[in-house]
């Protein structure tokens, strides 16, 4: 396998892509809360929390990430939410800092500021926050190419949200409206319909892709993978690129690991049954990139 190029080590931060090499990376265990997530069906979750398999299945994810050279920080805080184990989700970071967000479900408020406390105590700075009535969830923010943020507006990510977050991005910012879909029940983030996994190659699933970004897709020369219709509640579409076509993909989703290893990539696949499908988040979901490039 080739050696990924050094990174400067005076970088400590920076992560507005989605796929430049994955140098670091935050993460949060299950915990209490997680267990039971089920109690509160606000929370969404599929069935009673089997915790101790999806403490196993969370640390097969960081063996693998550590296993394709990621410096994975664990995020050693317990909050009522059992969401804070999909850390993507309550900030950003880019190259000026993270931005704390401002999630649209409620029981997620306060996330954002369990992650503010684990930037300080790594040296990176605050470089703004989104502030209510604005809400913005990071499932609905990603990049597409450097300097172009793509986001989108849904049940969780509103007008205003989307306004505050594109004056703190120095990217352009193209904005897309998410299909309602089942609605809160059921929520569709812009990240559940895309995931890009090279500058050239991103994984969609069609049917609840915007057409703009379809477009938009075209119009840069990127190619996708689609993801059939029975592997979409298994989290097939959920790929996080650790670097150009090295990805890490939820278990159980054959047809699209095979789309993925034809386009050339080397994929690596963790059982996310109960850390994943039966909370709606998969290995996108579960990472906190602080680090790219």
């Amino acid at each position: 396998m080739a050696q990924r190029p050094a990174v400067p080590a005076r970088r400590r931060y920076g992560a507005a892509s989605m796929t430049a090499p994955l140098r670091r990376v935050l993460v949060k265990a299950p915990g209490p809360a997680f267990g039971r997530a089920f109690d509160e069906p606000d929370h969404g979750f599929l069935h009673p929390v089997d915790l101790p398999r999806a403490r196993s299945e969370h640390a097969a994810l960081v063996g693998t990430l550590a296993s394709l050279g990621v410096d994975v920080a664990v995020l050693d805080v317990e909050t009522a939410s059992p969401d804070l184990v999909y850390t993507y989700d309550p900030a950003l970071v880019t190259d000026r800092g993270a931005i704390l967000l401002c999630s649209g479900k409620l029981n997620r408020r306060g996330e954002e500021e369990a992650l503010g406390g684990w930037f300080a105590t790594a040296g990176i700075p605050i470089a703004g926050r989104i502030e209510a009535p604005g809400t913005v969830d990071g499932g609905d923010v990603f990049w597409l190419r450097p300097g172009l943020a793509c986001v989108g507006r849904t049940l969780r990510t509103n007008a205003e949200g989307i306004r505050q977050l594109s004056a703190l991005l120095d990217d352009e910012v193209r904005v897309f409206d998410v299909p309602y879909w089942n609605g809160p029940a059921e929520l569709v983030h812009l990240l559940s319909v895309i995931s890009p996994v090279a500058d050239d190659l991103a994984v969609v699933y069609p049917r609840l892709l915007p057409v703009g970004l379809w477009e938009l897709l075209g119009d840069l020369g990127i190619s996708t993978i689609a993801v059939p219709d029975a592997e979409y509640p298994t989290l097939g579409c959920n790929v996080l690129a650790v670097r150009p076509r090295v990805v890490v993909v939820a278990d159980g989703n054959p047809v699209t690991a095979v789309a993925l290893r034809d386009a050339g990539c080397e994929v690596h696949a963790f059982p996310a049954g109960e850390i994943g499908v039966n909370g709606g988040g998969g290995p996108t979901c579960l990472t906190r990139p602080v680090l790219r490039g």
